[in-house]
This record gives structure tokens, C-alpha cells and sequence, in this order.
């Protein structure tokens, strides 16, 4: 027995009929919407769009490594992170080096600077020039980051002795922008300070224009995406094929061309970057007709 009364019970039936029925209503009209606008859609595509890739050596990433590094691998008796700062120097002069030889820019960003915008002055005179592929500019920028460093800590009986620790500290960034003829615009981040972290960025929508146009296919590009296509479901393939390994192999071309911090030697000995994701969008554009 319902202690609210029967009137109580009808006008919860009621109230429940009148939401079926503004429900039912709700759907009638996004269908109906759906349908008008499916029969105006020119252009569907889902693409992935950024990517924004964390760069890393796996065994720097905890003290116990770096330490290994200091004394296994450089073969320094002392583990402190002093001795390390010749390899940021001489990672420095190769920048430097490599900017020099191939008559690449170096720009200081500054406070607040959009570097998109430099990016795309670059990009145009690079264009302008009819070249397609290789370095835009390298830009330097001061950003905080995680390092590892020395402190001097005492035993029980006095004595000072090193410890590495992790810390966060404003260091030196190099951005070094490109083109890839594949991949369209991308740039790749090195920390200049040990254990040298770094981050890819790079973009499918530019991949899949690059990938239309070796195929063949028309289309009219926007900045980030398509206007039409000729071929949409061959475009669609494109941007479904694009994966892991293409990303992999990308960053394995371009880290063989570019100065990175670690060596030859270093790599050969396992210090080698390895990507994981920091960010993924992913796009799906509809492109309408005009209105008649």
C-alpha cells in the first residue's frame, strides 16, 4: 500500500508515460536530423591525428641506472653526475656543428612565443624554395625538466660521499623542426641536459596528404585535415594502415640524421631511446555540401 495515496501513484504514471513519450519524440528528431545530414555529407574520414611521442633510454630512467651508466659504462670511479656534463657540451658543439655545416637556422624562442608560428614561417620559405624534405630550423628554448643530480651526503662517521637523486631543474631544449616527405612537418625535442629525455610530434593527417599524394589521389588539404577527396575509401585505407612500426621506423630514419646525445658507443652498449605515448587524437571530419 502506497502511504503517498492513490493520486500519488497516477501522477507517477502519468509523469512516466509523458518521459516515454518525450523520449520517443528525442529520437524521431536526432533521426530524422542524422538522415538530413547524411544526405549532405560530400566527405567522412577518421584519422588519427597528433601524435605526441615521450622519448627515453629505459635503463636512466632510476638513480641505480644512472649510476651504472657513471661507473660500468663510462668507467668513472665516482658515480656523480659531474663527469657528465662534458657529454652536454660536446652535444652542444654537435648542434652547433651540424646547424653550421647544412646552413640550418637556430632560433631562440622567447617567453610567451608561439612556436607554431615560427615553425610556419620556416615551412614556407622551405616550400618557397621547392625543397621538400630536411631540417626546417633548430630552436632552443628554457623549460623544466627532470634530471638527476649530485648531492654530497655524510656518513655516520663523518665522511662526505656523492648521491645521485632525481630533481627537476629549467635546462636547454632543442627543438629541431623538419620535413619528412612521408610525414609532412614534425619536430623532435631533446632535453640538453642527462639522461637527455626528448619528445616526437608528429601528425597522421599530414601523413595520410603525403601517403594520397604518391598514390595519386586527388584532394584539396586543409592545415590539419582534407576538404575533399577523389577517393575517399583509398584515403580512408591510408589513415586505417597508419600505425606503430611506421611512427618506429620514422623516429629510427630521422635519430640516424639529426644529433642526438648519445653516442655510438652508448647505443651499442643498450642506451638506446625507446617511444611511448603522451598524447593521441584522434580525428573524424564530416564535410558538408552547400545549402541550395
Amino acid at each position: 500500500r502506497n502511504p503517498l495515496g492513490p493520486a500519488t501513484i497516477v501522477h507517477q504514471r502519468h509523469d512516466a508515460g509523458a518521459r516515454r513519450g518525450t523520449a520517443a519524440i528525442g529520437r524521431r528528431a536526432q533521426n530524422f536530423a542524422a538522415d538530413v545530414l547524411a544526405r549532405h555529407v560530400t566527405l567522412e574520414l577518421e584519422c588519427i591525428d597528433r601524435v605526441y611521442c615521450n622519448l627515453y633510454v629505459p635503463k636512466l630512467q632510476r638513480d641505480l641506472g644512472v649510476v651504472g651508466f657513471i661507473r660500468e659504462h663510462l668507467g668513472r670511479p665516482v658515480a656523480s653526475t659531474a663527469v657528465l656534463a662534458e657529454r652536454t657540451g660536446a652535444f652542444y658543439a654537435e648542434i652547433k656543428e651540424f646547424a653550421a655545416r647544412d646552413g640550418i637556422p637556430v632560433v631562440q624562442f622567447a617567453p610567451g612565443q608561439r612556436k607554431d608560428d615560427v615553425m610556419h614561417e620556416h615551412l614556407a620559405a622551405f616550400q618557397a624554395a621547392g625543397r621538400t624534405e630536411g631540417v626546417l630550423f633548430i630552436g632552443r628554448a628554457q623549460e623544466k625538466n627532470t634530471v638527476f643530480r649530485t648531492e654530497k651526503r655524510r656518513a655516520a662517521d663523518g665522511r662526505a660521499y656523492p648521491w645521485i637523486v632525481r630533481a627537476t631543474s629549467v635546462v636547454n631544449q632543442f627543438y629541431v623542426h623538419c620535413v619528412d616527405e612521408d610525414f609532412g612537418a614534425f619536430f623532435i625535442k631533446f632535453s640538453s641536459y642527462f639522461p637527455y629525455g626528448g619528445k616526437l610530434l608528429i601528425n597522421g593527417h599530414h601523413y595520410a596528404q603525403a601517403q594520397a599524394a604518391k598514390a595519386g589521389i586527388g584532394f584539396e588539404p586543409l592545415d590539419n585535415g582534407f576538404a575533399a577527396c577523389d577517393d575517399v575509401p583509398a584515403l580512408q585505407a591510408i589513415c586505417d594502415r597508419f600505425g606503430p612500426a611506421d611512427i618506429q621506423r620514422f623516429f629510427d630514419r630521422w635519430s640516424s640524421i639529426i644529433p642526438t646525445p648519445f653516442t655510438a658507443k652508448d647505443r651499442a652498449a643498450g642506451y638506446c631511446y625507446e617511444l611511448s605515448m603522451r598524447q593521441l587524437e584522434v580525428a573524424r571530419t564530416l564535410v558538408f555540401d552547400h545549402p541550395t
